[in-house]
């Protein structure tokens, strides 16, 4: 699984070390060497889960196609994003990081600290 592209639709054989990798920067951050360019390319399908070699020198948008399953494999990249969200369980279920149970309603809201009935609240 590619971390730099989340929708890759092929791995690519490097030529020079002849592992699988899902992208370049993948190969780069596991390998101690660059990745060698060659004009023939071997990839795999993750759809159907063939290889196949593409000639790069008269590559065509038919090209952009598995001969095997006909996935679209040549798609805009889906890079990662950071965000930030709330991890909890089904909000539908729990709602407790939503609503603060300490907030008051409005009519229960106090105007001074003198008003506050705290007798409960004592040992």
């Amino acid at each position: 699984m590619c971390k730099h592209i989340l929708n890759a639709q092929v791995a690519i054989r490097a030529p020079c070390c002849k592992k699988w990798f899902d992208c370049a920067e993948c190969h780069a951050a596991v390998s101690d060497h660059n990745l060698r360019k060659t004009n023939e390319m071997v990839f795999a399908c993750k759809k159907c889960k063939k290889v196949f070699r593409k000639d790069m020198t008269d590559y065509e948008e038919e090209d952009e196609f598995c001969p095997h399953c006909d996935n679209q494999y040549v798609v805009d990249a889906v890079m990662p994003e950071a965000s930030i969200g709330i991890e909890t369980e089904d909000i539908r279920v729990d709602n407790r990081v939503v609503k603060d149970d300490r907030l008051r309603t409005k009519q229960e809201q106090i105007d001074s600290i003198f008003k506050i009935d705290g007798s409960h609240m004592l040992g």
